[in-house]
């Protein structure tokens, strides 16, 4: 789904740019031309991302970033005409994420719009595996349609029937399941699950991939539950 950015600004050239490039590269893109608008905006879209420019009418943009740093953790990208280290240092205190300065280059902005969503999204699937994670370390069951993988006793029931699994297999399967829709590459799942001092190469992932294709696929020949992402790695599906 593409990300939301909000954009504050009131000149009205600028806010059109801004708009167009971001859309060129597929965001949604709202837009606020005053420190009212901005606010209600933000709090009725929930952004991804807010472009927010400092010189604002009814309410500056200090004002509108100390404002909606008690109400979210959206990432906000100041703007201003003004290179004064005390406004670089304000916007930062007030909980701005970045700053960039008038006249900037389309190139940069949008380098720093793509790593500032990037960031945003390694940290929200960090969250989610630290999440999934907790659950196998309190013992809560995964389930899966007829797949089921109990962390405190250790097994794996297909259709309600303890599968006959060697305790690498176990290991594997819940590591991806913990990392369900993500693609992890073969040589993150043998250090994550065999050690980094393993003796051994990649070949170790893809034969017991097979094993438990094999136990838990349908078809083991044409996979839904791992599959495999060419040139990559292997994504567990559930």
């Amino acid at each position: 789904m593409p990300e939301v950015i909000l954009v504050v600004e009131d000149e009205v050239s600028l806010q059109e740019t801004l708009a167009y490039n971001l859309k060129k590269q597929g965001y949604i893109v709202h837009t606020a031309a005053t420190g009212g608008q901005a606010l209600k905006s933000a709090r009725e879209i929930k952004p991804d991302l807010i472009l927010l420019d400092i010189m604002l009418p009814e309410m500056d943009g200090f004002e509108v970033c100390r404002t909606l740093r008690q109400e979210m953790n959206t990432p906000i990208l100041m703007l201003t005409a003004r290179d004064d280290e005390i406004d670089r240092v304000v916007g930062l205190e007030v909980g701005a994420d970045d700053y960039l300065t008038k006249p900037f280059s389309m190139r940069e902005l949008l380098a720093r719009v793509k790593a500032m969503l990037r960031r945003v999204r390694l940290i929200n699937e960090d969250a989610a595996a630290r999440s999934a994670q907790d659950s196998v370390l309190t013992g809560s069951t995964m389930i899966f349609g007829n797949l089921e993988i109990n962390p405190v006793r250790r097994e794996m029931l297909l259709d309600g029937k303890p599968l006959a699994v060697k305790p690498k297999e176990y290991e594997l399967l819940n590591y991806l399941s913990i990392h369900r829709g993500k693609v992890l590459t073969r040589e993150t799942i043998l250090e994550k699950v065999w050690g980094w001092d393993f003796i051994g190469d990649s070949r170790t992932v893809d034969v017991h991939i097979r094993w438990l294709r094999e136990k838990i696929e349908i078809d083991p020949a044409i996979p839904i539950r791992i599959v495999t992402v060419r040139g990559a790695g292997y994504r567990f599906e559930g």
